[in-house]
């Protein structure tokens, strides 16, 4: 029982790191369209889209090389070894994507960033950071350090959004803004590097990292196909409808994703405390956990996808403009569902890389991606962002069914069957009550919320969705 609590405690410490960085991105929203055109926000987003997918190629798949081969290890002169010689080999590959971006700075600005040469330097220089800091906090991830993990997570987002948002307020240009991101990167990097240089120390012994990049390239694909369902539909619609359309696009996305959040503290712990049982050949572990955390997932998710997708229009008349309320909550409720899928999915991935058959979700995601750009190409100039947001929920889906037929060759799928009748029953009744409620103005929905919350943990109870071992777990956690 120790260990699930020490799990369920680890837990919620990322899940609440990832409620205050989501948050930050819905304080900014309100601001930043109510003090910028449609279209500026719409290079806002692609700023945010860029150094999203950056790290995702030059990192080389290595922070979950990391996770895998170190979360077990014991040896510091190993781990030393080992870290540097990542560390290394990644600053390499970012200071190759400099040159990349610097020769192609011009064609890139004018594709994304209305031909800001400005923004593209801010961005080349983010993108940087953000290479380097993902292997930092992958360090303090691997080691179950959570409390640094999430704490610097914080502090990036934070620092960052806080400093645009004061530059945002002084009535800045966009070009300015952005500097503000750069703010939070720059230093947290420096607190991270400063902590593990003390830990550590320095070496200048190195290993080869045959069996890590053997594991590592193959979730290359993974990671950009990912991004590509992610991110890539707002470089389509950037291309085919302008700016303005992907700043109405991209608040109703965010409310969707916004889901995700609660994926978040699963994939950052699952890979880092499964690796242990799994190869003591403890495969009951391996599966409670597993189920536990999909149960979990889904106990959240459902009744939020429900409540966001009914309340999408008036969130959004309260954060943006009319015209983006009135164009971007269609979006919503696809993302939102294509969340779930994408959450199932996040969970029962680990059966594979558990298996170390991480060149199967590279094929997936290849496949997802294909799929994605072709759906996004020929539907948005016909169903515009509705016709976006359509292709992700699909392609969500197909990553969904495809991981699943893949995991369930080498163990049971995590699934609890009962209880997640029991969660959509309970959610379908919590939806009809705020259906019918239907609030306007952020005092309405905030009563709607509380009380819909009520509705749905109520008929959960009577329908026993949680039993007596769970609100133990709870209990012993607290």
């Amino acid at each position: 029982m120790d260990e699930y609590v020490q799990f369920i405690k680890r837990i919620g410490v990322v899940g609440i790191a990832n409620i205050l960085i989501s948050l930050s991105g819905l304080i900014f929203i309100p601001i930043i369209t109510k003090n910028f055109s449609t279209a500026n926000y719409g290079v806002w987003a692609q700023v945010n889209t860029v150094i999203a997918l950056v790290p995702n190629i030059v990192n080389l798949g290595l922070p979950y090389s990391m996770v895998r081969f170190l979360a077990a290890e014991k040896d510091k002169s190993v781990i030393k070894q080992s870290f540097y010689s990542m560390m290394l080999l990644v600053l390499a590959s970012t200071l190759v994507m400099v040159v990349v971006f610097i020769v192609f700075s011009s064609q890139i600005a004018n594709a994304l960033f209305d031909g800001s040469m400005q923004i593209m330097a801010i961005v080349i220089v983010i993108s940087f950071l953000a290479c380097l800091n993902l292997m930092l906090l992958s360090y303090f991830r691997t080691f179950q350090r959570i409390t640094y993990y999430s704490g610097f997570l914080v502090l990036q987002t934070y620092i960052g959004v806080g400093v645009s948002i004061v530059l945002t307020l002084m009535h800045y240009p966009i070009e300015i803004v952005v500097l503000g991101l750069l703010t939070g990167y720059l230093l947290t990097f420096i607190a991270m590097a400063f902590l593990i240089v003390r830990e550590l120390g320095f070496t200048t012994k190195l290993k080869s990292l045959r069996d890590e990049l053997k594991f590592a390239i193959p979730t290359v694909p993974n990671n950009v196909s990912s991004w590509v369902v992610d991110s890539s539909d707002k470089f389509v619609i950037g291309i085919f409808l302008g700016s303005a359309a992907v700043g109405c696009y991209s608040p109703g996305y965010a409310l969707g994703s916004i889901l995700l959040m609660f994926l978040t503290p699963f994939a950052v712990l699952l890979p880092a405390v499964l690796p242990e049982y799994f190869e003591a050949g403890d495969m009951e572990k391996v599966d409670t956990f597993l189920t536990y955390s999909m149960k979990y997932y889904l106990l959240i998710t459902v009744p939020a996808a429900v409540g966001m997708s009914l309340l999408s229009k008036p969130l959004l008349y309260i954060l943006t403009t009319d015209i983006i309320a009135n164009q971007g909550f269609i979006v919503t409720p696809l993302v939102a569902l294509g969340a779930i899928f994408m959450g199932i999915y996040g969970i029962s991935n680990n059966i594979i890389i558990l298996e170390k058959k991480t060149t199967v979700l590279g094929y997936i995601w290849i496949s997802v991606a294909i799929l994605n750009i072709v759906l996004n190409i020929f539907s948005v100039p016909y169903l515009g962002i509705f016709g976006a947001g359509l292709a992700t929920l699909i392609c969500y889906f197909f990553a969904f069914s495809m991981t699943l037929f893949y995991s369930r060759k080498y163990a049971r799928l995590p699934f609890d069957y009962k209880s997640i009748a029991k969660i959509i029953i309970a959610s379908a009744i919590m939806g009809v009550f705020v259906k019918i409620a239907n609030p306007y103005g952020i005092f309405n929905i905030l009563i709607v919320i509380a009380i819909a919350v009520m509705i749905y943990f109520a008929v959960l109870l009577l329908l026993k969705g949680i039993d007596k071992k769970e609100i133990d777990l709870i209990k012993g956690m607290i």
